[in-house]
């Protein structure tokens, strides 16, 4: 597999980091930052996007950090709605927005990584414009879509029963 300490780091980080969010989805249908799993998706993100600066094949910058650096901007703005304007309002929505899109960018290098070296010796894909990887981005697209309507739609059931 050639991975460097770092990479190992990064990636036990970011799995912790994937199976916290999707804790969290299962169990409040959002990456609730007022829970437990959500505190740790947004920690174990921070930490794995920013150690993924430290990762690189080839010299300078890359779109993987470029990625790595929107999904922190992403997680910090959520978590500055979560604590700044809390209650139930519109913040809500961009909150709940952001989380998700920040789990379905951190989706991006996972699949691609994981398909290009699992199994060992006979990865699934070959590299990242193997089909299998484009049909599991557009499926794991999808279900962000998806989500992202539900979650809006139970925030405004929400918000409305506050009122």
């Amino acid at each position: 597999m050639g991975l460097s300490h770092l990479g190992i780091f990064h990636t036990i980080i970011g799995v912790v980091a994937i199976i916290a969010a999707c804790v969290s989805l299962f169990r409040s249908a959002k990456i609730d930052l007022g829970k437990l799993s959500g505190k740790i998706y947004f920690y174990f993100t921070l930490i794995a996007s920013l150690s993924a600066l430290g990762l690189s094949s080839v010299k300078g910058v890359n779109p993987g950090h470029i990625l790595a650096l929107l999904i922190v901007i992403l997680i910090l703005w959520a978590y500055y709605l979560h604590v700044r304007k809390p209650g139930n309002n519109r913040s809500r929505f961009f909150e709940n927005f952001f989380l998700s899109f920040s789990f379905f960018l951190s989706l991006l290098p996972a699949v691609n990584e994981t398909f290009t070296r699992v199994p060992v010796g006979h990865p699934l894909a070959s590299g990242p414009a193997d089909p299998l990887i484009a049909k599991t981005l557009l499926t794991l697209f999808l279900l962000f879509l998806v989500s992202s309507i539900l979650q809006f739609r139970n925030q405004r059931r929400i918000n409305n029963a506050s009122c």
